[in-house]
């Protein structure tokens, strides 16, 4: 039973701390089942919300597991246990010269959550679940929706307490107003079918209308540096080596002059234009999609020098907000400006039905919500920004990315679940340094392939990031290969290459038609058997194998079940 409440409200300028559930800011009705939680405050007066939990004490033994879903898309998710330390962001990452102290922290919680490099202690979005390790069966928490704010769980196994948390930080409330914190479902069953049970019993999610794609995405090879010869070269390349077991072929950044003009393509990297590309693609008989950041506005970019109106601003200074460090900095779009809106839905008309995309990759979404405004929380924000993309792109196929995952389950098409995969496998000097757990990681992005492998085909269809087939501009062993190519194609549905497959020799082709060919697997079990080793145990059309495999050198049986 949830007995403890904290809150911090604001009156006028007076923040207001209480423990009761019954106070002079607000009254709070908490109902409990076995199978439910839900909560209701009702504002007795004016308010803006800073935060409110609630806690129970909860006894953690040394074989309980607890699931952390991270902040968004590239966070690290797994399971923990009491000895485990989360860490978060370095202290480095705040020396970054001439950016804001919260932008190096923006692409995740670092900035409005203490939960990091507590040992047993960590924090999980939107749902969670506990269990025995070795068992099947799991008990999940998970929130019907975040529209009313971020929800979390929190488990601080060393103290022994279990508390959920409600993200309503910037809220308005009028006196007399009622608002429902809290409606989570509980329940306790074996893993797979708890999963069907929350997402489409309480959370009414739909089955994705996609399965299955396969294909190229050009950002894991050029990275911004494509062109239109390169494009082409690469899907002569697919259609002559990998033509049956493919269906999508996706340009990723680099083919506009600037981050937030999509519209005016760079004319010496693609003289012919999009459209061009587009009907090419189709020509050769594949879905056709393409790369936009819809929110961000490179501080460069003609849209940010000629509309500053549009931009999210600070309620404090006026001043817009630096959204994001990449592309030497950008601001982002304010979807509650009607300009803003009406150029958002104008570039995905033109993408879409005058240049013919099928999908669009929608990237750096979290930069709408990171600054709650306008008396609205992060969650209603981030909600609010899906259900514009979702109007703008009509029944297109949406592939989310860099988004936190509650606020498009059961909207978009499919979804990155884990960061970029690196080109090298035991990881970069910025992986050794750790500055954050959204940097690209090919440990960290097989990880959260396995541990959210349970939104496939639920939420959306899950998309594991690139998996590597070429011999140069990277650093694996074959075996390191076939280890993310493995993990990829058992826990998603959306797999690329970024490799010209017209280099692939016969032993090539014959990998990348396993790893696309679309089967029927099924995740008995899966979990770290040490602190570097990962057992999964699953069923590949209907036969059993188990893969060992060291996630941190990609040693393991893997030539044993390819």
């Amino acid at each position: 039973m949830f007995n403890t409440i904290k809150s911090e409200v604001f009156i006028g300028k007076s923040l207001v701390k209480s423990n009761d559930f019954d106070n002079r800011a607000f009254s709070f009705k908490l109902e409990e089942t076995d199978s439910s939680i839900k909560g209701v405050l009702t504002a007795k007066r004016d308010i803006k919300m800073h935060s409110l939990e609630i806690t129970t004490e909860k006894a953690f033994a040394d074989d309980d597991l607890f699931f952390k879903n991270g902040y968004q898309s590239w966070s690290t998710t797994r399971e923990v246990d009491k000895d485990f330390t989360f860490k978060g962001l370095i202290p480095l990452a705040y020396t970054l010269g001439g950016f804001p102290k919260y932008a190096a922290g923006i692409m995740s919680d670092y900035g409005f959550g203490d939960f990091y490099n507590k040992k047993g202690c960590f924090h999980s979005y939107t749902y969670t679940y506990f269990r025995k390790k070795g068992e099947p069966n799991i008990t999940l928490y998970g929130s019907k929706t975040e529209r009313k704010g971020f929800t979390l769980f929190i488990a601080d196994m060393q103290n022994d307490t279990f508390t959920i948390k409600k993200d309503i930080e910037g809220l308005i409330l009028k006196a007399g107003e009622e608002y429902e914190v809290f409606d989570i479902a509980i329940i306790n069953d074996e893993y797979e079918a708890a999963f069907d049970k929350y997402f489409f019993d309480f959370v009414g999610v739909k089955e994705p209308k996609i399965k299955h794609l396969a294909g190229y995405t050009s950002w894991y090879n050029y990275f911004s540096k494509i062109s239109e010869d390169i494009c082409l070269r690469d899907l002569e390349g697919m259609d002559a080596k990998a033509k049956d077991c493919t269906n999508i072929f996706q340009i990723d950044d680099g083919y506009q002059t600037a981050t937030g003009d999509w519209l005016s393509t760079d004319p010496k990297k693609f003289p012919n234009g999009m459209k061009y590309i587009a009907d090419k693609i189709h020509e050769k008989g594949y879905l056709a999609g393409i790369w936009l950041a819809p929110f961000c506005a490179q501080l460069t970019s003609q849209v940010a020098k000629d509309h500053p109106e549009w931009m999210i601003k600070s309620e404090k200074t006026g001043r817009k907000i630096l959204a994001h460090l990449g592309w030497g900095g950008s601001y982002a779009l304010d979807i509650y400006n009607d300009g803003a809106r009406n150029y958002i839905k104008h570039f995905f008309d033109v993408v879409l039905n005058d240049w013919g995309y099928d999908m669009v990759k929608l990237d750096f979404l979290f930069t709408q919500c990171y600054f709650p405004r306008g008396g609205r929380t992060r969650g209603e924000i981030m909600c609010d920004g899906i259900d514009l993309l979702r109007e703008a792109c009509g029944d297109k196929l949406i592939l989310g990315c860099g988004v936190p995952l509650g606020a498009c389950m059961g909207i978009f098409d499919a979804c990155r679940i884990g960061c970029d995969a690196n080109k090298v496998f035991v990881g970069d000097i910025v992986n050794k340094m750790g500055i954050n757990n959204e940097i690209p990681s090919t440990q960290n992005s097989m990880i959260n392939s396995i541990f959210r492998r349970h939104l496939d085909g639920r939420a959306f269809c899950n998309d594991p990031d690139v998996l590597f087939l070429r011999d140069n501009n990277l650093k694996f062993t074959e075996e390191q290969k076939l280890v993310l190519g493995k993990i990829n194609a058992v826990c998603g549905n959306v797999l690329f290459v970024s490799d010209n497959m017209g280099d692939y020799n016969e032993k090539t082709v014959e990998y990348v038609k396993n790893f696309f060919e679309d089967k029927k697997y099924q995740v008995i079990n899966a979990e770290f058997i040490n602190d570097t080793d990962v057992e999964i145990i699953f069923t590949e059309d209907g036969v059993e194998k188990t893969f060992i495999v060291n996630l941190y050198t990609g040693e393991g049986n893997v030539f044993d079940i390819v």
